[in-house]
């Protein structure tokens, strides 16, 4: 009996240990605050009630796009005949140079937009698919995140704590698109450059992390 308590308390552990590593990779690879200054740029002169249905669409299809890479972005490498060892050894380095964007609080084509794709969204008839939705928040380090992220999951209940991660990362994602300017007027532009750095150093870790698992599942080294 008390063996049985023992094992059910270590996979709870171990599912708890997931949880929060996925939660923490998600939340620094898709920056639900770093979001803010450019939703608030490209809907600002929306009104109140247009903001909200931008913020709700663009939530809603980044975190379908999250969920389509998750279930079938292991899937697609073994079609396209790459092989999980050499996924997490690129994603690993994809990840580590989106740090350093954050680090260096510039924007680049890996964790956001640039200056001329937000430029050309002021025109676009709608902005929350393209670009808040796809590349801002659902972007090339999220994407290669949550595929990492799958490729260690052998269990149901895995899978069910790290989509409980990407669930809770993109309903914080909405939350913080929807009081946007309350966010602004407490963080301001150094406040949220400053979260950019604290979670480009996690990223940073995290990609080395996976560069390293990749590395060894290979067994390039012997």
């Amino acid at each position: 009996m008390q063996g049985q308590f023992a094992g059910r308390a270590i996979v709870a552990n171990e599912l708890l240990e997931l949880f929060l590593t996925a939660f923490t990779t998600l939340f620094v690879a898709v920056g639900p605050f770093e979001v803010v200054p450019i939703f608030l740029a490209l809907a600002g002169h929306y009104t109140a009630k247009e903001r909200q249905s931008i913020a709700i669409t663009a939530a809603a299809t980044a975190s379908i796009v999250l969920f389509a890479f998750a279930f079938g972005g292991v899937e697609l490498l073994s079609l396209l005949g790459v092989g999980l060892p050499a996924f997490r050894t690129a994603g690993g380095i994809l990840l580590l140079l989106a740090s350093a964007d954050m680090l260096l609080a510039r924007h680049s084509g890996i964790n956001s937009i640039t200056s001329q794709e937000e430029q050309e969204a002021k025109n676009f008839a709608s902005i929350a698919v393209v670009p808040l939705a796809i590349p801002m928040i659902a972007g090339p380090g999220s994407m290669t995140a949550i595929v990492l992220l799958m490729g260690k999951v052998h269990t149901i209940s895995q899978g069910a704590s790290i989509m409980a991660a990407l669930f809770l990362v993109m309903a914080i994602t909405l939350v913080s698109m929807l009081s946007g300017n309350r966010l602004m007027k407490v963080m301001g532009i150094t406040g949220a450059n400053a979260i950019a750095r604290v979670s480009g150093i996690l990223l940073a870790a995290l990609a080395m992390q996976f560069i390293f698992d990749g590395l060894s599942a290979s067994h390039l080294f012997g």
